[in-house]
């Protein structure tokens, strides 16, 4: 059952809005994030080949498109379709865009998977609960369509990253039956949480966050997974970089705390890795981070 959000007065008696701002500002706390980002640009654009299907739209929203990086010829045996990867970027709902993190398909896709890689609208132009509901949208559109490109709709991981972690575990509660009668109970069973944020009612407080983000107690009860049921039957792997801020260490053992261990059987944090290192891991085979996502997407229950 949600608990009643703290009232601010006795939130902002526990946390100082500075000590929020060092917690919760990666680009503060790693002031070289211009070189990832400059160099995850650059590989981005190297993904985006003839062979990526690129702005397919699945929601009516301005951003709501997503791109297909189908798997690499050859390395899906003849007559089966391969796994799909979604991938979910994070950026606190306010920025980045799916084209900066088109680099996580080429690694995945020479294995023999197919990458999904969507887009939402970003705050202040929507709220989080906008931006889960876009999120629902994309996986049914996933499950509806893959398979036209090669990708089978029964074996989906959710890979998210910081508020990407979010989205992939919110979506793991989802009743797909009321999203569209023809979709399966189980749409999604398995979701890999990278530097997810499992409690938002801090954000409700953190300088650099709050005002693009302007989220409500109501709101934050409603999407953050920490203060929801485990889901029946789905699993979410929770990692963090060992290097990140006490915060994010928090939130990602308090998604085990909350939801138990058969529905959270991996909770790590990785040594050596900070907020943007730990994308670097994700696409370094043989990287405990790579190999939880390989497998993840080699599950069949």
């Amino acid at each position: 059952m949600a608990r009643a959000p703290t009232t601010a007065a006795a939130l902002l008696a526990r946390f100082d809005p500075d000590w929020l701002d060092l917690m919760y500002n990666n680009r503060r706390r790693v002031p070289e994030h211009g070189e990832y980002f400059a160099r995850w640009a650059a590989a981005s654009l190297q993904a985006r080949t003839p062979q990526a299907v690129l702005d397919q739209r699945f929601g009516p929203g301005p951003q709501e498109t997503l791109d297909v990086f189908p798997a690499s010829a050859g390395r899906v045996p003849a007559g089966d379709l391969a796994p799909v990867l979604v991938f979910i970027h994070g950026g606190y709902w306010r920025s980045l865009d799916k084209s900066d993190h088109s680099f996580v398909a080429p690694v995945f896709n020479r294995q023999g998977v197919c990458v999904v890689v969507p887009n939402y609208d970003l705050c202040p132009a929507v709220t989080v609960p906008d931006i889960v509901l876009q999120m629902v949208r994309a996986l049914a559109w996933t499950w509806r369509h893959i398979a036209q490109w090669g990708g089978d709709p029964t074996r989906i991981l959710l890979v998210g990253h910081s508020a990407g972690g979010q989205l992939a575990a919110q979506l793991l509660n989802t009743r797909w039956s009321q999203v569209g009668a023809d979709l399966p109970a189980d749409l999604v069973r398995h979701a890999l949480s990278i530097s997810g944020l499992f409690d938002l009612e801090p954000l409700m407080h953190t300088p650099s966050l709050r005002e693009a983000l302007r989220l409500t107690p109501e709101q934050v009860a409603r999407v953050s997974p920490a203060w929801q049921p485990a889901p029946q039957g789905g699993t979410l792997c929770a990692v963090a970089g060992s290097d990140e801020s006490s915060e994010f260490m928090r939130h990602n053992r308090l998604i085990r705390r909350a939801w138990g261990r058969r529905a959270v059987p991996v909770c790590e944090a990785l040594p050596g890795l900070n907020h943007f290192s730990v994308l670097d891991a994700l696409v370094t085979p043989g990287h405990r981070l790579h190999q939880l996502a390989l497998a993840g997407l080699q599950r069949r229950d």
